[in-house]
């Protein structure tokens, strides 16, 4: 026979399960969030007055002018704009942002300009001697294409 000691013990058992399981659902969501915010706030810098100048000016210039920037030493612009790729596919290389939210939000974007600096990076990489240069934004680049032909 079952006595009072034994089914407490047992329903004090289910409960710590409970409690555990209820934990570990709710740290993966707050993981999630935090790497939701965490896109969302480099988001509102891509956004921002600044970032969006200074992208429109690389845009806008041919590959010849951002080989011509980069040897006169005018790389505000051009820094700018890359090293915020850049910190995204650092921080998506090391799984800090989710890549499906990435994608949505900036897939177009650094297809587009990944292929304009190209050139440019490489560039600077030689001129460097720094193979890592815009390293983060290459990866960035290489995971939007295999997700491009994918579909």
């Amino acid at each position: 026979m079952v006595d009072l000691t034994e089914i407490s013990a047992v329903v004090a058992a289910a409960g710590v399960l409970v409690g555990v399981v209820y934990y570990i659902l709710d740290l993966r969501h707050q993981i999630k969030m935090r790497k939701t915010d965490l896109l969302v706030r480099l988001c509102s810098i891509w956004q921002g007055k600044d970032w969006l100048e200074a992208w429109d000016k690389v845009d806008s210039l041919e590959t010849d002018d951002l080989i011509k920037m980069r040897t006169e030493h005018r790389m505000v612009e051009i820094n700018q704009v890359y090293s915020f790729f850049d910190e995204i596919g650092i921080l998506l290389q090391m799984k800090l942002v989710d890549i499906n939210l990435v994608e949505k939000l900036l897939h177009g974007h650094v297809i587009r300009t990944w292929e304009k600096l190209k050139p440019a990076l490489e560039y600077g990489r030689k001129l460097r001697n720094d193979p890592r240069i815009a390293e983060g934004f290459e990866y960035l680049y290489d995971e939007m294409k295999k997700r491009e032909q994918r579909k």
